[in-house]
């Protein structure tokens, strides 16, 4: 409470590094105490030895509010952890093919893009082409549309095969279950 030794991070204005000559202040229980000068609202969050912190610096004039700093840092802290936990991470796998494709290789990678559709995880499908097989453009499309059907009970394709540059891509999303 009061002043404390900490230097204040750099998004936080609190008490002396406030540097506005007139702020709106808020008081410790939400009521508006009006726009005062900076000296006066310091000198109002001293006597009720709590401190003085900008939470709308872009306001006209700038809001600050009459409240314990430490408990308002920790409160945006546990927002912030709280919100972090709450997000959830698309994740991508990728995994690539090649037009000619051994039976038991195909299988393989078919059985892992299944499990990771049913841990509802996004697959990524990479077909490179190269030297010669640019001119067996269709053969590749072939496995990769096998592939899609292999999948489809599981997941959909949420962008369809497409070239670029000498690599065939596809992108299959979990079904929503």
């Amino acid at each position: 409470m009061g002043q404390d030794n900490r230097k204040p991070a750099q998004d936080d204005m609190v008490n002396d590094a406030i540097r506005f000559k007139e702020l709106l202040v808020i008081g410790p229980n939400g009521e508006q105490l009006g726009i005062l000068m900076r000296r006066e609202a310091l000198e109002k969050a001293s006597e009720l030895n709590l401190d003085l912190v900008v939470v709308a610096p872009n306001g006209n004039p700038p809001v600050a509010k009459i409240l314990d700093h430490g408990r308002y840092r920790y409160e945006q802290q546990k927002k912030a952890k709280e919100a972090k936990r709450n997000q959830h991470v698309t994740q991508i796998k990728p995994l690539r093919l090649s037009p000619v494709i051994d039976q038991h290789d195909f299988d393989t990678k078919l059985k892992h893009a299944r499990k990771w559709l049913a841990e509802g995880t996004k697959v990524k499908l990479d077909m490179r082409f190269r030297g010669r097989m640019m001119t067996r453009i269709d053969v590749g499309r072939k496995t990769m549309n096998r592939f899609i059907e292999e999948t489809k009970d599981l997941g959909s394709v949420e962008k369809m095969p497409k070239l670029e540059g000498n690599t065939m891509s596809v992108v299959i999303s979990p079904n929503k279950n």
